[in-house]
């Protein structure tokens, strides 16, 4: 398969390429938008709302130390939800590509 010449402009106008492209491209930057605001929102809460940062929720810990801490959980959260869209759709969509590109 390596030696086989592609003719990719024929393979980009594909409509099952442009269906796999266009579904990443919005999953991708939707997921990106969000995970910039909520990331931002740690420094910005921390600035400008610096008293709702300071409740305390468990003994010492303030809702800014919980807040901080869950950007960790989103981000494994949204690697997780990735990984499950990839193997349900997009992984779908590349293999039917490839079958009918052979």
């Amino acid at each position: 398969m390596a030696d086989k010449q592609y003719d990719w402009a024929a393979i980009a106008k594909n409509p099952k390429f442009v269906e796999l492209h266009r579904k990443k491209t919005t999953f991708l930057i939707g997921w990106w938008v969000f995970s910039t605001v909520f990331y931002f929102l740690l420094p910005i809460g921390a600035a400008y709302a610096p008293g709702l940062f300071k409740i305390k929720i468990i003994g010492n810990i303030n809702f800014g130390y919980l807040f901080a801490l869950s950007q960790f959980f989103v981000s494994w959260g949204i690697a997780m939800y990735y990984a499950h869209v990839a193997n349900k759709d997009f992984d779908r969509l590349t293999r039917e590509l490839v079958d009918e590109l052979r």
